[in-house]
């Protein structure tokens, strides 16, 4: 997602910078292809960058955001991760003695490509998240201003992905006991039937366990806010578990169901 975002401001005319130190062979391909410029030096990536643009696993976010405050940075920090309301606010709390103007930020949808166009959504002082949409504006990106509470936008995306995730797994189990009993072409009719647009792609399975990595720790982040909301967190934990199954998948692209299915499976032998 950082690579495509980068792109598409590439696109838009900016100069994109980013911190290779660290990172892998493929990310930094990726890095290439979208024409983003490597500076190894982390203060002077800061120094030079008016806007830091924070996108990364969720469970990297706030050691992300502790590099940036121990360099004093005093620009605009747009944190669009996958993390819990009270996390995006201890964020904030890190980099407000800096003189940074943190805006919390979230990306939904999938990367940019084609026609399609993630939607990106912001909230924050109203002066920094009006400079943060200027710039995804001009790169073709739906960008919304949410308000100015920090937490806004982070609290919608848990509110989202709580859903978007959980289904994916129902799906797949779906699909599992359908194969068990070889009614799966039945299953997928029915699914037509009723506009269940996730039971039918079954083809979009492997790319759940492709990215259960990633989204298992997206599941406690989302645990934490039902529960600060005092609302039952059952399902995010069932999910984080199952997501932790399929983990062992992580950027298997080419994976089919039923490897998906006996990863599931697992967790009833075990």
């Amino acid at each position: 997602m950082g690579a495509a975002i980068g792109a598409q401001l590439v696109g838009g005319g900016h100069t994109v910078l980013w911190h290779p130190t660290g990172r892998s062979d493929a990310t930094q391909q990726r890095a290439h292809q979208a024409q983003l410029q490597p500076v190894e030096d982390l203060t002077e990536l800061l120094t030079e960058a008016p806007v830091v643009l924070s996108i990364c696993p969720s469970a990297a976010a706030e050691h992300i955001a502790d590099l940036v405050a121990e360099h004093h940075y005093p620009g605009i920090y747009v944190d669009a991760n996958a993390i819990s309301p009270r996390r995006m606010h201890h964020i904030h709390d890190q980099l407000a003695p800096t003189g940074a103007s943190v805006v919390d930020a979230v990306i939904s949808g999938p990367p940019p490509h084609d026609d399609a166009r993630p939607r990106i959504y912001l909230a924050g002082p109203t002066d920094a998240t009006i400079e943060a949409r200027d710039l995804f504006s001009t790169s073709e990106l739906d960008t919304t201003v949410l308000g100015k509470t920090i937490g806004a936008a982070s609290a919608l995306k848990m509110a989202t992905a709580s859903y978007l995730r959980t289904s994916r797994l129902l799906a797949a189990i779906a699909h599992a006991l359908a194969d068990s009993h070889g009614i799966t072409d039945a299953l997928v009719r029915e699914a037509e039937q009723f506009g269940a647009t996730m039971l039918v792609d079954r083809a979009y399975l492997p790319s759940v366990a492709a990215r259960a990595w990633r989204w298992e720790a997206e599941m406690g982040e989302i645990a934490e806010t039902l529960d600060e909301c005092g609302l039952p967190t059952v399902l995010a934990d069932g999910s984080a578990e199952l997501f932790h199954l399929l983990a062992q998948e992580k950027d298997h692209w080419s994976t089919t169901p039923e490897v998906i299915f006996e990863r599931l499976k697992q967790s009833q032998a075990e």
